[in-house]
Order: structure tokens, then C-alpha cells, then sequence
């Protein structure tokens, strides 16, 4: 049996403490209208200069972005100096965009090296969370990385240094949110519950993305019900499977009911953004048009959210 002495009730005092500071950064971004928003990942838009972005994001409806913080995107860090950052806080507020994420690409299968660098991207990602939107900074939203059929070989890793980005979260005061993807080695609902309750932090929690489950014997009501407790962040796309793999299409050209998604979310209290995320799969090709794009995301999916009873 434990023993529970001053050390550990210290402990558990500051955990407790960490976790109310925790908690009341994972609100959702004002939105007078909703508790969920409506927003659009800059991941969609890497070949246009933010303000493009956002106004065109803006103009659309759009009343959130997250934007994408990977190396050499608009959004890295290391490519925004003072002034950027100052003119992106100005034209968000000034757009009236929430800023409810930042999108990592950080796997946690790479050597100790790399390891240490991207534990200096994340600090880097939530410095400049906290630098546009100081008030409500957003989460840090990432996957894993691996393999499909790694989960056993990697999982104990994957906890070890999820651990490690537990501590600078914690420092930093940005929650991380992680998501299962359908061709990583975390790509279930359970595997993604389980390093959460390994790492036991409450800075560590879950972005939701039903494309990743649909086609896998996997229902929108069960994965709702085994992550929404711990999801702070949800992206939306759609999938179809060709030749025995997953091919991701923008929502509403697939079969995913997104107006249940809406109540299940809102019957369930989620109290954050539901995002567009268009996929590498899409944003790749040869003549790709980011704010048609972004325009017809949005004409497919707005009726849904007027239909589950969201303003925007």
C-alpha cells in the first residue's frame, strides 16, 4: 500500500493546483454566439502568407484557425520574428479568429537528439501561443508517429517521453493534445486513453479526429465515449477506403454523419473548436486551390452545424 506522508500530500496539493491552472486554460475561446467554434487549420493553407490566410478564412465565416507551427510552414516559430508576431496577434483580434491550436508534427520514435529538439520546438510553439493570444493561449495539437503494428514495441517509449512533454507543459502552461492516427502506431481511442492515464498529467490531453476510426469496425458513438472526457480539440474530414487504404476527402464528400458528431459533442459538453483539417493527401496535389477549398468546407458543413443547434 502507498503511503501518503507530507512529500506526497505536497505532491498531490501541487498536482491538484496544476491541474485547476490547467483547466482553466483548455476553455474554449470566447465566441458569444456558442461554446464550440467553427475553425479552419492553416495546414490547408501553406502556400499563402498568414494575413492572406486569415482574412480569407475570415471572409468565409471561419470563427477560428489553428495554425500550423511546423518547420518551414507560415506558422513556424523561427520565421516570426517580434513584429510578425505582433501583426498576426493585431489581424486575429482584429478578424475576430480565435486561436484554439497550433499543429505540431513531433513523433516520439527518433533518437534522444531529436528527441531534445523537438521538446525546444514545443517550448517554441507555446511561447508564441501565449504571445497571440495571452489570455486564452492555445493547445499544442500533434501525433505521434510510428507504425501501425509498433503499438506493443513503442508504447512504453511513447509514455516515457510524453512524460518529458508533460514537465514543459506543465512549465510552460500550454495543454499538448495528441491524436491517434489511423497510420501511426497510437491509432486507437484505447491506446490514446492509456498514455494518458500512464502519464497522469493534466496538461496531457486528446484531440479527436473520427476519420482516423471510420472503416475500423469503430462507431461515432463509442470513440466519442471513450475520448471525449479527455478531448479538448476536434479536426473533421472524411475518408473512403480505395484498394484497402484509407484515401481522407473533405468533409462532406464521405459518409461521416457530422450532424450527430455536432450533438454527440455538444450532448457530451465539449466546450471547444470543431476544425477543418485538409489532408496532406489533398493539399499535395498539383493545382490545389486553398480557399475554394476552405469555401466549400464550410458550405458543407454549416447546415450540419445549424442542425445540431450551433450558432456561428
Amino acid at each position: 500500500m502507498t503511503q501518503f506522508n507530507r512529500r506526497s500530500f505536497l505532491g498531490a496539493s501541487i498536482l491538484g493546483l496544476s491541474g485547476l491552472a490547467a483547466r482553466s486554460l483548455i476553455a474554449a475561446q470566447p465566441n458569444p454566439k456558442s461554446a464550440i467554434t467553427f475553425g479552419f487549420s492553416l495546414y490547408g493553407m501553406r502556400t499563402l502568407k498568414l494575413d492572406a490566410a486569415l482574412q480569407q478564412c475570415a471572409a468565409i465565416g471561419y470563427n477560428a484557425v489553428e495554425l500550423a507551427c511546423m518547420p518551414d510552414w507560415p506558422g513556424d516559430p523561427q520565421r516570426l520574428n517580434k513584429a510578425a508576431r505582433t501583426n498576426l496577434r493585431n489581424q486575429l483580434q482584429q478578424r475576430r479568429l480565435a486561436l484554439p491550436a497550433l499543429m505540431e508534427n513531433t513523433p516520439l520514435h527518433v533518437d534522444d537528439k531529436t528527441h531534445r529538439q523537438q521538446l525546444d520546438r514545443l517550448r517554441g510553439a507555446a511561447e508564441l501561443g501565449h504571445q497571440l493570444s495571452p489570455k486564452n493561449p492555445p493547445l499544442i495539437e500533434t501525433i505521434l508517429g510510428g507504425k501501425v503494428g509498433q503499438w506493443e514495441t513503442l508504447r512504453n517509449q511513447f509514455a516515457n517521453r510524453l512524460g518529458e512533454w508533460a514537465k514543459l507543459a506543465e512549465k510552460e502552461r500550454t495543454i499538448i493534445a495528441i491524436k491517434p492516427h489511423r497510420f501511426g502506431a497510437m491509432n486507437t481511442p484505447e491506446q490514446a486513453i492509456w498514455l494518458h492515464t500512464r502519464v497522469k498529467s493534466p496538461w496531457i490531453k486528446l484531440a479527436y479526429d473520427f476519420s482516423h476510426f471510420q472503416h475500423r469496425n469503430m462507431t461515432l458513438a463509442a470513440t466519442l465515449k471513450t475520448m471525449l472526457p479527455q478531448t479538448r480539440f476536434v479536426h473533421v474530414k472524411d475518408v473512403e477506403v480505395k484498394n484497402n487504404r484509407a484515401q481522407f476527402l473533405l468533409p462532406g464528400q464521405g459518409t461521416i454523419n457530422f450532424t450527430a458528431l455536432l450533438q454527440q459533442l455538444r450532448a457530451g459538453n465539449y466546450n471547444g473548436c470543431v476544425c477543418v483539417e485538409v489532408s496532406g493527401q489533398i493539399h499535395g496535389r498539383q493545382g490545389f486551390n486553398p480557399v475554394a477549398t476552405a469555401r466549400q468546407c464550410y458550405q458543407n458543413l454549416a447546415p450540419a452545424f445549424q442542425k445540431a443547434g450551433i450558432k456561428l
